[in-house]
């Protein structure tokens, strides 16, 4: 079976349609989200909307926070969570959508495993929360202890940095990787960041998302209109315009 796997959209309509675009050319069987498919983005509603069709979406922080009080956000993430929540309960086209969106965030699990494979948002250990950095594999008490509460595989987001993790506390940039990631030929065991839809942080600002087809896996870069979604959010005086801007450089 072949998934596809994305996380962080961040209400970047844009972004999600140039990914979906790239799926659809690919071919899978099917999609799955690793959360906050909303926060920081102009399109919450459309977000979801989309996301609502794929096989299960993991509850990330920014979803969360939409419907609970955000903890531990900046100034600019919490205007922008709290804007996102108005657009939600808003009902501009309706009220039985904005139940319908609601009630999807509700359901959302924090954490799904399929014969050995988890997805979380941040951690096998926080699925919400916890981040894992790169530097991360600098701390083997921590590394040790997230790879001992899964089997095999962990996919995962919430940094918006891709990459894999291994189990003898390496980590791997996908440049380092080639196409085609083999997941059988050591043994070993990984937690593999698939990056971000809506807003990148490596540098690269085009979308990022994952190929996993049960022995391998391969990490997809799209380009995008990164100026339809700058100008969107120019034109919401709640969300500040670095959202934006910091698109343009994958930062």
């Amino acid at each position: 079976m072949k998934t596809a796997i994305v996380s962080d959209i961040h209400g970047n309509l844009a972004a999600l349609e140039a990914v979906l675009w790239d799926i659809d050319q690919i071919g899978v069987d099917r999609i799955v989200s690793l959360g906050d498919v909303i926060g920081y983005g102009p399109n919450p509603n459309e977000c979801l909307d989309q996301v609502m069709g794929f096989e299960f979406s993991i509850l990330g922080n920014h979803d969360s926070s939409a419907l609970f009080d955000p903890e531990g956000f900046n100034v600019t993430a919490e205007r922008a969570i709290f804007w996102t929540r108005e657009q939600l309960e808003s009902g501009i086209d309706g009220p039985e959508a904005a139940h319908r969106r609601m009630e999807y965030l509700c359901k959302m699990p924090r954490a799904v495993e399929e014969e050995g494979v988890v997805f979380v948002h941040g951690s096998p250990r926080g699925p919400t929360n916890e981040y894992v950095f790169p530097e991360d594999v600098q701390n083997p008490k921590k590394m040790d202890k997230l790879f001992s509460l899964f089997s095999r595989l962990c996919f995962q987001g919430h940094t918006h940095v891709p990459g894999v993790f291994s189990g003898d506390h390496r980590f791997s940039r996908p440049s380092e990787l080639g196409e085609r990631f083999s997941l059988l030929e050591d043994q070993q065991s990984y937690m593999i960041n698939v990056g971000s839809v809506g807003q990148p942080r490596d540098g690269d600002s085009r979308s990022c998302y994952v190929i996993f087809d049960e022995e391998s896996i391969t990490f997809r870069r799209v380009e995008y209109d990164i100026e339809k979604t700058v100008k969107l959010i120019e034109s919401i005086a709640e969300l500040d315009d670095f959202l934006g801007h910091r698109l343009r450089e994958g930062k």
